[in-house]
């Protein structure tokens, strides 16, 4: 009964809005079990954190907690930045040719791009509701071992072998040619933002090409080339790219 009690808290604790015009953006609740026992919620919105931010900030709590239960000072060092100064260095850097350079790659690796069309098991509604599912599975160790030998053989990552199976299995599901993907990148590019918590990660599109009936090796090395590019021009903000191709929107 206390853990559901406690989920319970967690569940209302995180649903409570963060205002990103009039309240805090962090926002954090401590739920005292016991004498040493206690619980954290820490809720925060997006644009001030990002996944790769959040194990800079429980690895610095966790330090800090340490240092205060010894009564010791903090141990942490000021970072050589501010997210501040990150914002203001991409805002001054990202012009000119450099943004010129970025948006013709991309203009020209997605030129024409069309939906993916799967034939679901049901119509989407008008406007998408989120009422759906997630599976997951876990990969045996075997299997990971496999793929990562794939990997090695054919000169990609892991990561590239695992977005060529799904590209291939979307392809053969919608039937058609052309894939392309979304995928986050942490997007802290620079050694001073490694241990900075902020908003750095981008979405970079893979797409890729499955004409001529290519077989899975083949398709490895076209996944590794449009990997390769799309981190040569990852620093080019996807909601930018969204602005300069007005692609057709659809709310479903």
């Amino acid at each position: 009964e206390r853990e559901e009690a406690v989920q319970r808290w967690v569940h209302e604790t995180a649903r409570k809005p963060v205002d990103l015009e009039h309240g805090p953006l962090f926002r954090a609740g401590l739920l005292r079990l016991g004498e040493e026992e206690h619980v954290l919620q820490v809720t925060m919105h997006h644009v001030v954190s990002d996944g790769w931010s959040l194990g800079v900030f429980w690895r610095e709590l966790g330090t800090l907690y340490e240092a205060f239960l010894r009564g010791e000072p903090s141990p942490l060092e000021d970072p050589p930045i501010q997210y501040a100064d990150y914002a203001l260095w991409q805002r001054q850097w990202l012009r000119g040719e450099v943004l010129e350079e970025q948006l013709g790659y991309w203009k020209d690796q997605l030129a024409d791009v069309g939906a993916l069309e799967l034939p679901t098991d049901r119509p989407r509604p008008a406007v998408r509701t989120h009422r759906g599912a997630r599976q997951e599975l876990v990969l045996p160790e075997w299997l990971t071992r496999e793929l990562r030998e794939l990997g090695r053989q054919e000169g990609t990552t892991l990561f590239m072998v695992l977005l060529g199976a799904f590209q291939a299995l979307l392809a053969r599901y919608a039937g058609q040619e052309d894939v392309a993907v979304g995928s986050p990148i942490a997007g802290a590019t620079l050694s001073e933002t490694e241990d900075l918590i902020g908003f750095f990660v981008n979405t970079l599109v893979m797409r890729t090409d499955f004409s001529g009936d290519p077989s899975f090796r083949e398709v490895l090395s076209r996944v590794r080339a449009v990997a390769l590019g799309a981190y040569d021009h990852q620093d080019l903000p996807f909601e930018k790219l969204v602005e300069e191709l007005r692609p057709e929107r659809d709310l479903s």
